[in-house]
């Protein structure tokens, strides 16, 4: 497979990482749209939230939570911050590997700019 998160999630592309367990995956943006800028994937290969199975929607809570878990510890959980999933052509989504973006460190008017090209 040549998806660019599965190669980060294998090792094989270097990633500052922030989070991780057999599930998901947090680790930092190389071209951040905020001070603070993570993005979190499932370990397991969807191509988009479209992709999501009924089976699947106990991995969407842990990648809830791994937001909740890694926004403790970049300190933005009580300034605040935004969680963001891009779907499609038109929702920007550049990567074909579901993921989120995790953004704060500031206060977020609106952002533009927010495409998943930022790996």
């Amino acid at each position: 497979m040549d998806c660019l998160f599965c190669k980060i999630v294998n090792g094989d592309i270097p990633s500052k990482k922030v989070l991780e367990n057999d599930r998901v995956l947090v680790f930092h943006d190389i071209q951040p749209a905020a001070p603070v800028h993570v993005l979190i994937i499932p370990k397991k290969h969807m191509a988009s939230m479209n992709d999501v199975m009924p089976e699947d929607l106990g991995l969407i809570a842990d990648i809830h939570q791994a937001a909740q878990e890694a926004a403790k510890e970049l300190g933005i959980a009580d300034s605040g911050y935004r969680l963001i999933n891009n779907c499609g052509r038109d929702g920007e989504q550049t990567v074909h590997h579901l993921h989120y973006h995790l953004l704060g460190g500031a206060r977020l008017g609106a952002l533009t700019g927010i495409s998943s090209s930022h790996a």
